[in-house]
């Protein structure tokens, strides 16, 4: 009877620990550090943090009680600031660091090799060395890429579409927030090709460049623009929007904050949808699996947004069609 009883209870007790041990692991305090590549003062990516921290509370950890955050933000475009920041969260000793656009992905992993790192709104991160592969990164760090380099061809049928007159096209980008412009460029100059339009990359380097940059591709006649992902451009789109409107310049841009703001039209991924699946990519690395074993995941849904009013103001007539085609028509 004592064997029994013996081996009834140290089957109770293998069956409890685990509960036991997921309900220590969940909750103890779990730190973990945010490096935004945009300004605090933004509100359009404070709601991208927001949407962060709504998804790991949805999924049990709760501010306060079993996890806190340390941000830094602006880490986009000076790399003594970015450098700075990510050695300031490496001391917070987290249990993980979230990473928004390429520049700070970069300076956070030139400062650890150890901390889980999950990045969002990256465009190339094989190529930019922050994986091995999207299937098996192989490292500490794991995310979410934006937008497939063939999607500016489509940018270019966009444009076209919308604006028929068209004969000549820009790309517009920086290229030390976007060093990796060049898989967005060769596809960009293919497609333009197949629509005889002329194109050429044009790089910007500060917001002081922009107006003699747009109203250069004004003057060009029958010109538009195509704005790839470049936080640069993220962080002056009101700017190149203002830009845009003053020269009349038919552009397509990636993220729909731009034509919500003026700008005629936008195509691409959803930027508030990479931290809600990041939320989800936390919950599984503070519980015990590792970035090298999950998987990079590309968008897999793209979105049409077209302003009826700017484009009424270049004096271009929406085709029926291509307002059907809209996710969202904005009036």
């Amino acid at each position: 009877m004592r064997r029994r009883e013996f081996i009834a209870a140290l089957c109770s007790a293998m069956a409890i620990r685990p509960f036991k041990a997921l309900a220590e692991q969940t909750d103890r305090m779990r730190r973990i550090g945010v490096l935004m590549a945009h300004p605090e003062s933004d509100p359009e990516f404070q709601q991208y943090t927001d949407t962060f921290r709504e998804g790991l509370r949805k999924l049990g950890w709760i501010e306060g009680r079993n996890v806190s955050f340390e941000f830094r933000w602006g880490a986009l475009d000076d790399a003594d600031i970015r450098s700075r920041s990510a050695k300031e969260l490496v001391r917070f000793q987290p249990d993980l660091i979230l990473t928004q656009n390429t520049p700070p992905t970069a300076s956070m992993l030139q400062q650890t090799h150890t901390i889980p790192i999950i990045f969002v709104i990256v465009a190339d991160p094989v190529g930019s060395r922050f994986v091995q592969s999207l299937s098996r990164p192989g490292g500490n760090a794991t995310g979410f890429t934006i937008m497939e380099p063939t999607i500016a061809g489509r940018w270019v049928q966009l444009l076209k579409e919308i604006a028929p007159h068209v004969t000549h096209a820009a790309l517009l980008y920086n290229p030390a927030t976007a060093p990796y412009a060049e898989i967005y460029i060769k596809p960009f100059k293919g497609a333009a090709s197949s629509f005889s339009l002329e194109a050429i990359s044009t790089p910007v380097h500060n917001e002081a460049e922009l107006e003699s940059i747009i109203a250069a591709e004004a003057r060009v006649g029958n010109s538009g623009l195509v704005v790839i992902p470049d936080g640069f451009l993220n962080v002056h789109r009101k700017t190149i929007v203002s830009l845009t409107a003053r020269h009349k310049l038919p552009a397509i841009f990636p993220w729909p904050f731009f034509p919500e703001i003026g700008g005629l039209m936008s195509y691409g991924s959803d930027q508030r949808d990479e931290f809600r699946l990041a939320a989800a990519y936390a919950d599984r690395i503070l519980k015990g699996e590792k970035p090298a074993d999950l998987p990079v995941q590309a968008p897999t849904e793209y979105k049409l947004v077209i302003n009826l009013e700017t484009a009424k103001l270049l004096g271009l007539a929406v085709s029926h069609q291509l307002q059907q085609l809209a996710d969202r028509l904005i009036e």
